[in-house]
């Protein structure tokens, strides 16, 4: 509901429209790399997903190092060698594989199957939290995540060009992924060393460069050298990793502005429209089954995101309660 003065209502106005557009340009960004990424591995002769990512992480690195030791946009937290081992490197191992064998699946399944699976993430993230120490156990919660573990099984028995390799490729990604998200947590956040986009570029992205090098060198590589098939346009891989590289930043813009809460409701509306970007784009085949079971998946997603706006609620209340309790005089006690 509107506020009666004329000067609050144009405030809240404006700051409705910029929040609607922050979303816009994350989501049409974000639709923008995943359809760019099918197309560069499926349709354009590049089916290499070690090595775009490798590629991906090198231009990131250099972009991170330019803005960090350069120009110095931003600063650094001037980690030590022992730090940066134990707590940068295994985010960074955890993320080359999510980005390899996510790529990986793009060679075998469709896009809209691909995001339906997405809706597996908040559980993914719920389990790590749990193993970790980062969240409590709710069997309301672990629930609501085997429902939606439910529809992801009824959205596999509805498609069509279901292969096995690239099920159990996704799925994997989605659960480095998840343990990456709550690593983050617990080695970067919780030591104090909360990271803008450049700095993730300039400290993650090296990490995850190495970790890469090891699959491309035993895996990749001599593929590459032994097929002629396959073309490298230097123009698209640019605006491939500049694409990508904008991504990121429009992450932090909607999240720093809006709330993580905010992204979780309008990825669910992304993952949507990119269902049907990739039947209109790419033909990809979508059932009804599917429908029906990504519906179910959704639902349990959003019931989930109710969950947390709650408790997060219920916490702020608690703190709330817990300060006043304490500024009351002695007296009053």
């Amino acid at each position: 509901m509107l506020p009666k003065d004329p000067a609050s209502q144009a405030k809240v106005i404006r700051e409705v429209i910029r929040s609607y557009t922050y979303v816009l340009i994350w989501m049409g960004i974000s639709i923008a790399v995943i359809l760019f990424n099918k197309w560069l591995l499926a349709y354009s002769g590049f089916p290499f997903p070690i090595a775009l990512t490798l590629w991906h992480m090198f231009f990131c690195s250099c972009v991170g190092v330019v803005a960090v030791r350069v120009l110095k946009v931003v600063k650094s937290h001037n980690m030590t060698p022992r730090e940066y081992y134990t707590r940068v490197m295994p985010i960074g191992l955890l993320y080359a594989g999510s980005l390899w064998l996510s790529n990986s699946a793009y060679l075998y399944l469709s896009v809209s199957f691909i995001q339906m699976t997405k809706s597996l993430m908040p559980g993914l993230v719920y389990a790590s939290g749990v193993m970790l120490g980062t969240e409590k156990y709710s069997r309301g919660v672990t629930l609501n995540m085997l429902l939606i573990a439910f529809g992801v099984v009824v959205c596999a028995i509805g498609e069509l060009n279901l292969v096995f390799k690239g099920v159990v490729q996704q799925l994997t990604a989605l659960g480095f992924e998840a343990m990456r998200l709550t690593m983050v947590q617990v080695l970067i956040n919780s030591k104090g060393y909360n990271m803008n986009p450049i700095q993730s570029l300039y400290y993650v992205s090296p990490a995850c460069l190495v970790c890469l090098l090891v699959p491309f060198l035993s895996v990749e590589l001599s593929k590459m050298r032994t097929s002629t098939n396959w073309t490298f346009n230097p123009s698209v891989m640019l605006a491939n990793a500049l694409t990508a590289f904008v991504l990121n930043l429009a992450v932090f813009l909607l999240i720093g502005k809006t709330s993580a809460l905010t992204m979780n409701i309008a990825g669910v509306i992304k993952d949507w429209m990119l269902i049907f970007f990739s039947f209109y784009l790419f033909h990809a085949p979508v059932t009804t089954l599917n429908l029906l079971g990504y519906a179910f998946c959704c639902s349990g997603v959003v019931v989930y995101n109710h969950m947390k706006l709650q408790m997060i609620k219920s916490k702020v209340a608690s703190n709330s309660g817990g300060k006043a309790d304490e500024e009351k005089p002695k007296e009053e006690r």
